[in-house]
């Protein structure tokens, strides 16, 4: 026996369509008129969706798509939530096996940006040796709590709670714990 799939929605979303449009025009850098003309549809067609109005087909907006350099899927997905919450304690965490120190990512690179955020925590004890990274990294360190050692090997500092440290991450570089329960934010920018 099987399940009759749900019906498809007659009308797709437009208002998702709209700020898609919109949102990927602008990106492109791009006037109604010039999408409207590399997409082969008229202006008015355009700005009818993009206002939220019309009945795009699936041709109109996989033109739109071509045109705009983006996948379909793109135009007519739903919108993501610009707010993301991870509570402390969650999220994926790796453990190390030189030292009690523990990455938890918290934002990973995009697609077009070059950085991920992690937030790490420490105890005292042996200090965490990290290799060079790609060429080009940079990382910012903001201390949460405890108290912490960083930086380049032979230029480490010693940090605070609220203190900032930012340095070359394509050299060999440590963090080591100088306090129980040691916390940090560390970004890593990749140019």
């Amino acid at each position: 026996m099987s399940e009759t799939p749900p019906p498809l929605p007659s009308r797709l979303p437009l208002d998702w369509i709209a700020a898609s449009l919109k949102r990927e025009r602008a990106r492109a850098g791009l006037s109604l008129s010039e999408l409207a003309k590399r997409a082969g549809i008229a202006k008015s067609t355009l700005s009818q969706l993009e206002a939220g109005s019309g009945n795009p087909s699936v041709e109109t907006l996989w033109s739109l798509g071509v045109a705009l350099g983006v996948p379909f899927s793109v135009l007519v997905e739903p919108p993501v939530s610009a707010v993301r919450v991870i509570r402390a304690g969650q999220g994926p965490t790796v453990a190390s096996e030189q030292a009690s120190f523990a990455a938890t990512l918290l934002s990973a690179c995009p697609p077009g940006a070059r950085r991920d955020v992690y937030h790490l925590r420490m105890e005292p004890g042996a200090a965490r040796e990290s290799e060079p990274h790609i060429p080009g990294t940079v990382e910012h360190l903001v201390v949460c709590g405890g108290r912490v050692k960083a930086g380049p090997r032979g230029e480490t500092v010693e940090l605070n709670p609220g203190d900032y440290l930012t340095y070359r991450g394509d050299v060999p570089h440590a963090y080591e714990a100088l306090a129980p329960d040691t916390s940090f934010v560390l970004v890593m920018q990749h140019v």
